[in-house]
């Protein structure tokens, strides 16, 4: 309901100006807003939930957002930086892999 919500905000607000929907958006009756692929993942122990974690934040470096997370101002990396859990350094130019994450 909040994303039908919004979706039909939005398109009233921006009046075509909305991303062009494939076919099979339009006979599904889907937005062109919102990602078709999720899926549900229940962290299992600690190193996983630091995988996860470090995939979200390499996430934008490796579609060249920011060349770090830490350039990123919108990130929980901040505050994680503050509370101990990464160097400020991390991420910037380690070739990281994550194979596996996010794939379930």
């Amino acid at each position: 309901m909040i994303k039908a919500g919004f979706s039909k905000r939005l398109s009233i607000s921006v009046r075509g100006a909305h991303p062009t929907k494939s076919q099979s958006r339009v006979s599904r009756r889907e937005s062109a807003y919102w990602q078709r692929r999720f899926w549900e993942h229940a962290i299992r122990d600690q190193r996983d939930y630091n995988a996860h974690m470090d995939y979200i934040h390499f996430n934008l470096v490796k579609h060249g957002l920011a060349s770090s997370p830490k350039y990123w101002e919108y990130s929980s990396f901040h505050r994680l930086v503050e509370q101990g859990a990464y160097d400020i350094g991390w991420g910037a130019a380690e070739d990281m892999d994550f194979t596996g994450i996010g794939n379930e």
